[in-house]
C-alpha cells in the first residue's frame, strides 16, 4: 500500500504523540508513586524533633523529656493523638506544641490554672495545626501499629546514603531495636 507524504507524516507524528504520551503517563505514575502524600509530616517530626524521644522508629525510649512511650504500639486514636501533640502530656516530659495551649486554648477541658504543677513544658517550636495533623497522618502511615522496624523503613526514613540502617540489615533478629544499654 502506498502512501502520500502527507498522510506518512501525519502517521509518524500520531506515532511519536502516542510515544510521548505513554512516556508522560509513565512519567507520572512514577512521580505519584515517589511522593507519599505524609511526607511534610516525617519532614515535621524531624523539625520538631519528635525523634529525639520517640527515635527515627518510634519506639521511644530515653530523651529529654524521660522515657517517651512507643508511638508503634500506642492504641490511641488520630484525634487522641493531635490531643497529644498539640497538648503534651500533663505530669510528662511531652511538649505541647500548639501556641496558646492551656491558656486560650484548653487541652484535655483544663486551663494553664487548672492544671498547675503538672503543666507539660512548652516545646522548643510550636507547630500549625495543619502541621501537627501532618505529623499525625505520618505516624498513623508510617509508625502506629508497624512492629519491629526494619532496614526498609530505617532506609526510608534516612535515605540510601544513612550508615545507621546497617544494623538492620544482615539477618531477621537485627529487625528488631538494638539494645543500647551499657554492657558490664
Amino acid at each position: 500500500m502506498t502512501r502520500t507524504p502527507l498522510v506518512a507524516a501525519a502517521s509518524i507524528i500520531i506515532s511519536f504523540a502516542g510515544v510521548s504520551l505513554s512516556t508522560t503517563r509513565v512519567v507520572v505514575a512514577e512521580q505519584a508513586a515517589a511522593h507519599d502524600p505524609t511526607s511534610v509530616g516525617k519532614q515535621v517530626f524531624k523539625s520538631a524533633n519528635c525523634v529525639g524521644c520517640h527515635k527515627w522508629h518510634g519506639n521511644g525510649g530515653g530523651g529529654y523529656g524521660g522515657d517517651a512511650l512507643s508511638l508503634r504500639t500506642t492504641e490511641l486514636t488520630r484525634q487522641q493523638i493531635i490531643e497529644t501533640v498539640s497538648c503534651g502530656r500533663p505530669g510528662t516530659g511531652m511538649p505541647f506544641h500548639l501556641r496558646g495551649a492551656y491558656e486560650s486554648q484548653p487541652c484535655y477541658g483544663l486551663t494553664r490554672a487548672q492544671i498547675s504543677d503538672s503543666m507539660p513544658p512548652e516545646a522548643a517550636g510550636f507547630l500549625r495545626p495543619g502541621e501537627v495533623e501532618a505529623v499525625v497522618d505520618y505516624v498513623i502511615a508510617h509508625v502506629k501499629g508497624k512492629g519491629e522496624p526494619t532496614y526498609d523503613e530505617c532506609i526510608a526514613f534516612f535515605g540510601n546514603a544513612s550508615r545507621v540502617c546497617g544494623i538492620y540489615k544482615s539477618s531477621p533478629q537485627s529487625a528488631a531495636v538494638p539494645d543500647n544499654s551499657p554492657k558490664n
